[in-house]
């Protein structure tokens, strides 16, 4: 049975909870972050890019046509040119699309997400737990992003499926340690100790009281990660570690042009400014994200 004093409590954590409502953060974003916006509409266009790509796509991507093999752009058939398999460019970028948009926000998701669960946990049950848990961190942040999640896919093997696991193991320990800061602050604040006194189990204060609290850094994390995942599958394509062919993804056009850029320049710079663009929408949208949530950056 909940008591007066529970109620009390409860309204206490909601009102903290519910200091910026989520429909002002939107207003705020979209009136007072220009660029933020623009980056918004990148990411939409893609979106919407690789949801309809089946009926944007003038041909079906992986299918090989050798009679017309380096078609140069402005080609009746293909706009965009085609490559050393007569495959046409534009259809690829835009089928491309969907395994960038995957692979980002499969890997942003689930990493930050692990990262707030580890974090939340860490700074709420402290001592050697909290202890061996960031000692288990460090491990993992002493390596550079792409490093590790080189030395991931190697072990692993090639595929998206492995290329997926290599970018949110770096992640984790990225958006634990920012979740963690935040929820040692949260921890210390009366309420949080008036729950506990009230006979709160762990589970129901976490879940209530303190990842509502965290939700804020927890989203800054998660839109950086979208741009960060983008590159780093590219990245690990472009190695002949991630995507194999003949799956349509922009790395992987970019390390099949680089044997042909001198005489077929356009193989390579389109899947380049594919990804320059994308990467370019996400960061301005996750700076914005975080100038909107951030109280310090807010309050200048």
């Amino acid at each position: 049975m909940v008591t007066p004093s529970e109620i009390q409590v409860e309204a206490e954590f909601e009102e903290v909870a519910a200091k910026k409502p989520w429909g002002q953060v939107c207003k705020d974003l979209m009136r007072k972050q220009p660029l933020g916006t623009f980056g918004l509409a990148i990411v939409l266009v893609m979106i919407v890019t690789a949801i309809f790509a089946d009926y944007i796509a003038p041909h079906d991507p992986i299918q090989e046509d050798f009679s017309a093999m380096f078609a140069e752009p402005g080609h009746e058939s293909y706009p965009l040119g085609t490559d050393e398999f007569g495959r046409d460019i534009l259809s690829r970028l835009v089928h491309g699309s969907r395994t960038a948009l995957m692979v980002g926000f499969i890997c942003a998701i689930v990493g930050a997400t692990l990262g707030m669960v580890i974090g939340v946990a860490s700074a709420f049950f402290g001592g050697l737990f909290d202890l061996l848990l960031q000692r288990v961190l460090d491990v993992f942040m002493a390596f550079p992003l792409i490093i590790l999640a080189l030395a991931v896919v190697a072990t692993l093997g090639p595929g998206i499926q492995n290329v997926m696991i290599a970018i949110i193991i770096p992640f984790v320990p990225q958006c634990a340690r920012v979740v963690r800061s935040n929820a040692l602050a949260i921890r210390e604040i009366p309420y949080v100790d008036a729950a506990r006194a009230l006979g709160f189990s762990n589970s129901r204060i976490i879940l209530r009281h303190m990842v509502p609290n965290v939700m804020a850094p927890y989203l800054i994390m998660l839109t950086t990660f979208l741009g960060q995942a983008i590159l780093l599958e590219a990245s690990l394509s472009f190695l002949g570690l991630g995507v194999q062919d003949p799956i349509p993804a922009w790395g992987l056009m970019l390390t099949n042009a680089s044997e042909f850029f001198e005489g077929s320049p356009w193989l390579a710079i389109y899947p380049g400014v594919a990804i320059s663009l994308s990467v370019f929408g996400f960061n301005l949208f996750g700076d914005a994200v975080r100038d909107t949530l951030d109280p310090k950056l807010r309050s200048r």
